[in-house]
């Protein structure tokens, strides 16, 4: 079915941006049970499931997950970047009314009277995905967040130099922009169209990784209306990081030899500081004389800073289809 939200011209001046880790882990614990996805994930999986054959609430989730998702589980961020703990205490706090009805309209009456009464119903999930999300999810957390802020600076970006309309050209192919309205598509095009009204609120749009290669919108928002959308570079997120040749180590230094080698999506100092484990006084020295060399080129929007390799960094650490600079590049 197909979604349009409907955006007033102040609501359109209200498009923010923001990552949620409690969508992350509902959406990553809904591919461990089989529903939706790619291959992309299928070595995390396979790595989760048996984690999750252990969960005591697996029945539980497996009732509330496997079919339409209820909304009370997508609260938009307030923030940018909240932590989990402060989304899950979110969740604790929901009203059990809202609870109740979001579970009836994704499940059908007849399945939701099957479920805990909604007090017990989000306690009992909410410590589910503690448990989930802290051994699942937090180990590979840092590298998650990393991908996901390189989004955001991406669509920031684009934002600032092509607007709104250039925006969501470019943010997903089921995602249409149409003077005031958004046209989101579901996998199956039908004739019927349900329609999202901001209500004021806004709109925000929140890059995903377990919610990949889907377009996942909110058909019942509280407050802000919400598309969740693939987050770029997700293909790469399972990959170990390509080990750098001795002799390229010996020459740049194992620092910098390394920043090369993990800079395969535009990135800023904190994320690459956090990724090496350096601090980020360190990763702008050693960027300094990367940029100098020219390895790596760094594009400024305000006082956002984004770092990528150039196209012969890109051949020294031998990125896939790089292509040496020729005379004079």
């Amino acid at each position: 079915m197909a979604v349009e939200i409907r955006l007033s011209a102040a609501e359109v001046a209200r498009v923010r941006f923001a990552v949620s880790p409690l969508a992350e882990t509902v959406l990553g614990l809904r591919l461990t049970l089989g529903v939706g996805g790619h291959d992309v994930h299928r070595g995390w999986v396979r790595g989760a499931r048996p984690v999750l054959a252990r969960e005591p609430e697996l029945p539980l989730l497996r009732a509330l997950l496997t079919g339409c998702l209820p909304s009370f589980l997508f609260p938009v961020p307030e923030s940018r970047l909240p932590s989990f703990e402060a989304e899950l205490a979110g969740l604790r706090a929901t009203d059990p009314a809202y609870t109740a009805a979001e579970c009836a309209a994704a499940l059908g009456a007849a399945r939701a009277r099957e479920l805990p009464g909604a007090e017990e119903l989000l306690s009992r999930v909410a410590d589910a995905l503690e448990r989930f999300h802290g051994e699942l999810v937090a180990p590979h957390w840092g590298r998650m967040r990393a991908l996901l802020e390189a989004d955001l600076g991406r669509r920031a970006v684009t934002l600032v130099d092509r607007g709104v309309e250039g925006l969501f050209a470019e943010l997903h192919g089921d995602v249409v922009w149409r003077e005031g309205e958004l046209l989101v598509h579901g996998r199956r095009r039908t004739g019927s169209v349900w329609t999202v009204e901001a209500g004021g609120h806004g709109l925000a749009l929140l890059p995903s990784v377990f919610g990949w290669p889907d377009v996942i919108v909110d058909h019942s928002p509280r407050a802000a209306a919400s598309i969740r959308y693939p987050a770029a570079g997700v293909g790469l997120l399972w990959e170990e990081p390509r080990p750098s040749s001795a002799g390229l180590a010996a020459v740049l230094g194992r620092t910098r030899a390394e920043l090369l080698a993990v800079l395969g999506e535009p990135s800023s100092t904190p994320q690459l500081a956090e990724r090496l484990g350096v601090t980020p006084s360190a990763v702008s020295q050693h960027l300094g004389a990367l940029r100098g060399a020219g390895l790596v080129a760094t594009r400024r929007s305000g006082r956002n800073a984004l770092h990528l390799p150039t196209a012969l960094g890109a051949v020294l650490v031998g990125e896939p289809g790089a292509v040496p600079p020729g005379p004079g590049g």
